[in-house]
């Protein structure tokens, strides 16, 4: 396989799954509801265990949009389409650390959970060919931990609203890039 066929099957999986725009949609709308559960006057514990149960709507809710959107989840055709899987269930051996803050440091976990969230999003800007997916993972990892040191408790909200802005801009970004991207498509 040449450096060509590569970035073709990068590309094809690009277009193809429109850049991942069903997930990250869906991703915003959970993260805008995470954030109202965070300005509830419940115990951190109890917001981040309801954190999680709004989280496990995730693939329901991409698959409504994949819908939506007429985005392929699968491409048999294309070798590369398992990675993608592969990718997305790498965040799952970043729950143990998630688990530790939810048991023994409530107040941290949705800081937490913002992190693994925008780090997970790291390999795709190699597996999509978009640039921007890196340069989110680091904007919301980074992001999130400025505002967890700098604002007091009662506006730990803002790490799961400054999230959602920031995937909002993503899927924005990442939906104009797949339009640009067909049209150059032979």
């Amino acid at each position: 396989m040449t450096t060509q066929d590569l970035t073709n099957l990068r590309i094809e999986l690009s277009v193809r799954a429109k850049n991942g725009v069903d997930f990250i949609t869906s991703a915003a709308i959970i993260w805008l509801l995470i954030s109202m559960i965070w300005t509830f006057s419940f115990s951190a514990y109890n917001k981040s265990v309801f954190s999680l149960i709004v989280s496990g709507v995730m693939l329901p809710l991409a698959f409504g949009f994949s819908k939506v959107y007429k985005t392929q989840w699968k491409i048999e055709t294309n070798p590369l389409q398992p990675l993608g899987i592969i990718l997305n269930l790498a965040q799952l051996f970043y729950f143990p650390f998630l688990v530790l803050c939810l048991l023994k440091f409530p107040n941290y976990f949705i800081l937490a959970y913002a992190v693994i969230t925008g780090a997970h999003f790291f390999p795709y800007a190699w597996f999509y060919k978009e640039r921007i997916y890196g340069i989110i993972a680091g904007l919301i990892s980074i992001g999130s931990l400025v505002i967890g040191l700098v604002v007091s408790s009662e506006y730990i909200y803002l790490i799961p609203v400054y999230t959602a802005v920031c995937l909002v801009i993503l899927g924005s970004i990442l939906f104009y890039s797949y339009k640009r991207r067909r049209s150059l498509q032979p």
